[in-house]
């Protein structure tokens, strides 16, 4: 879900309000978790067919014969896991917003109407906030009034544009999604919860250093 510059403490804070710490602990190895009497699938922690051997480590090698021990392979490795984890992440979240008739990105507009003051946002702000063309938005909204998520009423400050509004089966699908992930740990159960608050804490870094947002918190944000 996209942020701007004050967005990002303001949202966890705002869903730690709403729907309290994520439940944390690990689970035994292999075990699938899913709802009791929510209809959704159960989800395995593991693709249906893994891989019999790692391809990123294996890219690794071959980049250390290709260009040399001295070469900077470990950044190599460590992108490219990262957006490995993107995908398994993705397909995760989908598959659970799916048994509601969403897709994570309708999902995460859903979210964003509900953390607004009035369930409420102008066209133009679901784009920015979402940080997507504002055709996407256009699509993702349309999407949503298709399925009876949300509504769009004429916007009262400006007679062209128009705003999205979520309705009640929007918040009661929104919060079963939202049971869903928090029930799968977002897919970061292999992790403990300090090592899940030094991942985030990393890629604040990665992200702050490539202009994503204004770190006000200064170096000691990560201390």
């Amino acid at each position: 879900m996209g942020t701007g510059p004050r967005r990002e403490g303001a949202i966890r804070r705002t869903w730690g309000d709403k729907w309290g710490p994520d439940p944390g602990g690990p689970r035994p190895r292999g075990e699938p978790r899913s709802l009791a009497g929510s209809g959704l699938v159960t989800l395995p922690d593991v693709p249906k067919d893994p891989l019999p051997f790692d391809p990123i480590e294996a890219a690794q090698e071959k980049w250390r014969e290709r260009w040399g021990s001295a070469s900077p392979h470990a950044p190599m490795a460590a992108a490219t896991a990262i957006m490995r984890v993107q995908q398994l992440l993705i397909a995760r979240f989908d598959a659970i917003a799916a048994e509601h008739g969403l897709t994570f990105a309708r999902y995460e507009a859903l979210v964003l109407l509900t953390f607004s003051r009035s369930g409420e946002l102008p066209m133009g702000k679901i784009g920015e906030r979402l940080m997507v063309h504002p055709t996407s938005a256009t699509n993702i909204v349309q999407r949503l009034a298709a399925s009876g998520y949300v509504e769009r009423i004429p916007n009262p400050t400006d007679g062209r544009g128009a705003l999205a509004r979520i309705t009640p089966p929007g918040v009661e699908a929104m919060e079963a999604v939202t049971a869903a992930l928090h029930a799968q740990g977002f897919g970061l159960r292999a992790l403990s919860p300090g090592q899940v608050g030094a991942l985030s804490d990393l890629l604040r870094s990665v992200r702050v250093a490539a202009g994503d947002f204004i770190d006000e918190q200064g170096p000691s944000a990560a201390e």
